[in-house]
């Protein structure tokens, strides 16, 4: 794999980073919380062949600015219009995971000419479970205890305990690996602010505080994958059931045993399964054999 080759423009007077790289249909890529572009590297050689790729770094995420400023879900779609404005691009397939699938339903809700496609991958705004460590985030005091756990000494501790585990056998798997690379991106203050000024846009004590279906009735949906991971210990798979009562043509494709991170438990599946979707007429889209996802009790923590 080629490794990524950022560029960067200035919106709204902050630098954003983002990838853009090969020709066709184009597909946008929007991560989640603590995330960054990087999550998504392994699917550009996958699909730059016949689609142009482009993957930004959120405001307050990765190599892009850490602003003092707006990190709603409408601001960020802003500012993605507004990358595709500089990037001269009209429509797109916008792929969002997590926090970034909502970013993609409310880019649609505002701005429904331009999309062609959806895909959201363990989207957030379709429930109102979330993880406790997420919600957490929204206490009064957070900034100052995410600021001790998030120093270099915490860190190095942990990591020598992990790699003492792994020594011995244990393998983290998908989730815990991006989890742990997005935390270590807590070091400064910057970062730690934007991080809670993100999370407490979308999410209070009680769970998520933003929902999909305060609008997307309002509008008819594209044609619409969802993948979900049959074990995400963050946003729990049932809401995908909440995804196919929003969008109710849209396809649902579950992948036993990934958790929150599907695209990265099962990299070549995804692939397969989103260059499929991308390939297909819209009217093909519309249609799929959905399996059964099931409420796990205790699954939202």
């Amino acid at each position: 794999m080629a490794p990524l080759a950022p560029h960067t423009v200035v919106l709204h007077g902050h630098e954003l980073s983002y990838v853009d790289s090969g020709s066709g249909p184009v597909a946008l890529f929007i991560h989640g919380i603590l995330g960054s572009q990087r999550q998504w590297a392994h699917l550009v050689d996958e699909v730059d062949d016949d689609h142009r790729v482009v993957v930004p770094d959120l405001f307050g995420h990765g190599d892009s600015a850490k602003p003092t400023d707006d990190y709603s879900l409408g601001s960020h779609a802003a500012t993605l219009r507004d990358l595709l404005d500089h990037l001269g691009i009209d429509r797109v397939t916008l792929v969002g995971h997590s926090l970034g699938g909502g970013i993609a339903m409310q880019f649609y809700y505002l701005f429904p000419e331009r999309v062609d496609r959806l895909v959201l991958v363990a989207s957030g705004g379709l429930g109102r479970e979330v993880n406790l460590v997420l919600r957490a985030a929204t206490l009064p005091l957070a900034e100052q205890v995410l600021g001790l756990v998030a120093s270099d000494p915490v860190l190095e501790r942990v990591e020598a305990v992990g790699r003492g585990a792994q020594r011995l056998g244990w393998r983290p798997g998908a989730d815990i690996g991006a989890v742990w690379r997005g935390f270590t991106s807590l070091g400064d203050r910057e970062s730690r602010r934007a991080f809670l000024a993100t999370t407490r846009a979308v999410i209070d004590i009680g769970g998520q505080s933003i929902s999909a279906h305060d609008h997307l009735g309002a509008v008819t949906p594209p044609p619409t994958l969802v993948v979900w991971g049959s074990r995400d210990r963050m946003i729990p798979a049932w809401h995908a059931l909440n995804a196919q009562r929003a969008l109710p043509e849209c396809r649902v494709e579950l992948f036993e045993g990934a958790g929150h991170f599907p695209h990265l438990d099962d990299p070549d599946r995804f692939a397969r399964v989103l260059r499929e979707f991308m390939a297909g007429a819209p009217d093909d889209q519309k249609s799929g054999d959905v399996p059964p996802v099931t409420r796990e009790p205790g699954s939202s923590a």
